[in-house]
């Protein structure tokens, strides 16, 4: 089936920016088999579902799209459908024997290793489940291709040893392991070579970087590498764990041209009991500080978190601490969560579970307090000239240009003159402010 020309395929994403990053892999795989691009999974001899299982309702959708590709299944006779990702790490042998449809399923400790497991099923068609947490040598290794043309994920890392109790993360992603520094700088130089310009350094925790080698202080000693190299316009990363984020870090951002001033530091939550029973291994005090720390080096930086409401045990004294918390922030965004039982991690089985009643009133009232925060951070940028890396067209209005600021805020702005390219840079005057976006007018226009 390899062999055969004129195959397409078609990636269907879910969860955060490493799975995107892994799905771009898997595509890259794919074309190195001449296998083409389709823009739907309808016309599509293969289908990867890349999922996430960090939430319930991540999973009850990634169901629901495997049910609905049946009837593409039924329809294209020897199409392949493939299963990747957390949720088929955890759950492989049941996905498949479930649903009749799925062909392959793929963990998270064999994405280099994907091309080779579709050429053995191609030859035997044998349904598979390859879930062993087996490491590779050349685990980063393999072809990729980019969904976008100037801005580029990569991963300096994969796995995660903190174990919060909430989380899935480390039971499907397994222990920290690195990946060398001068596989990184060798990427981005290529990367740079092919036109990218913006880079965000991926991991599930990055300021662990090199500590399964004994070496600390190696990322930030990564950020000034990757900030040296010629034609590098951007740098970002995600995510940080605030335990171990050190003063390193933020002064290597401060002291870097390209690396760029926004930092998410994912609090989870404000009360000192309910950040010890999420085992996150930092107090409020400590938190703060380090808040502290980088608004001293860089206070225009932006700061962004996650936080969990209705976590086990979670009384209104520990919600109101989660509050005072933001509000005392001021954070630039939240992203802002139901707590969610995962089978397999130790709050599932905690008492004193919080009603979904409360926890949705809850997420309405800390809504609220983030949004006029956002919205303060915002308006104090009007009348300012920001630099924009322009993104491309507005979704929702063609006439409108869109992109984001050093500080990873959206800002939208009219087309005038002639086109610029994806990646340019553009000075926009600051004109309006909203919870979510910028508006402005490029520099100069009248």
């Amino acid at each position: 089936m390899l062999e055969e020309k004129n195959k397409h395929y078609h990636i269907i994403n879910y969860g955060c920016q490493m799975n995107q990053s892994d799905s771009e892999h898997y595509a890259g795989q794919l074309e190195s088999f001449d296998y083409q691009l389709a823009g739907h999974y309808s016309g599509a001899d293969l289908v990867l579902i890349n999922t996430c299982c960090i939430r319930e309702s991540a999973e009850k959708k990634i169901h629901g799209k495997i049910g609905e590709l049946k009837h593409w299944k039924e329809a294209r006779p020897g199409s392949v459908m493939v299963l990747a990702g957390c949720m088929a790490q955890k759950d492989g042998e049941k996905l498949l024997a479930k649903y009749r449809q799925l062909d392959l399923v793929l963990g998270t400790f064999h994405i280099s290793r994907f091309a080779q497991i579709l050429a053995e099923f191609s030859e035997s068609r044998q349904r598979r489940v390859v879930v062993d947490e087996e490491l590779s040598d050349d685990e980063f290794a393999g072809s990729v291709s980019r969904r976008s043309g100037f801005s580029a994920w990569t991963p300096i890392m994969y796995g995660c040893n903190n174990f919060c109790t909430y989380c899935i993360v480390p039971y499907v992603r397994g222990r920290e392991r690195s990946r060398s520094e001068e596989e990184i700088v060798a990427e981005v130089r290529r990367a740079v070579a092919a036109g990218y310009k913006e880079f965000t350094l991926l991991g599930q925790n990055v300021n662990s970087y090199g500590l399964d080698w004994g070496k600390k202080g190696s990322f930030a000693k990564l950020l000034q590498s990757v900030d040296e190299i010629k034609g590098v316009e951007r740098v970002r990363f995600m995510t940080s764990h605030p335990r171990d984020m050190g003063e390193d870090v933020v002064a290597a951002v401060a002291e870097g041209k390209h690396l760029c001033e926004h930092f998410h530091l994912p609090v989870q939550a404000g009360s000192d009991r309910i950040i010890a029973a999420m085992n996150r291994g930092y107090s409020r005090e400590e938190y703060l500080k380090l808040v502290a720390l980088v608004r001293s080096y860089l206070p225009a930086a932006s700061i962004t978190t996650d936080i969990i409401v209705g976590f086990p045990g979670e009384t209104d004294e520990d919600f109101a601490a989660t509050c005072s918390l933001v509000e005392e922030v001021g954070y630039d965004a939240a992203y802002t969560f139901l707590y969610s039982a995962r089978s397999g991690t130790p709050a599932a089985k905690m008492p004193d579970q919080v009603a979904l009643a409360v926890k949705k009133e809850r997420l309405k009232k800390l809504m609220e307090i983030q949004n006029a925060s956002g919205l303060k951070r915002n308006q104090a940028l009007l009348g300012s000239v920001e630099e924009v890396m322009l993104e491309g067209a507005s979704q929702t209005d063609v006439n409108m240009l869109t992109g984001r600021t050093r500080t990873n805020k959206i800002v939208v702005w009219p087309r005038s003159g002639g086109d610029m390219p994806p990646g340019a840079l553009v000075p926009v005057l600051i004109t309006a402010a909203q919870t979510w976006i910028l508006k402005g007018q490029k520099e100069n226009d009248s």
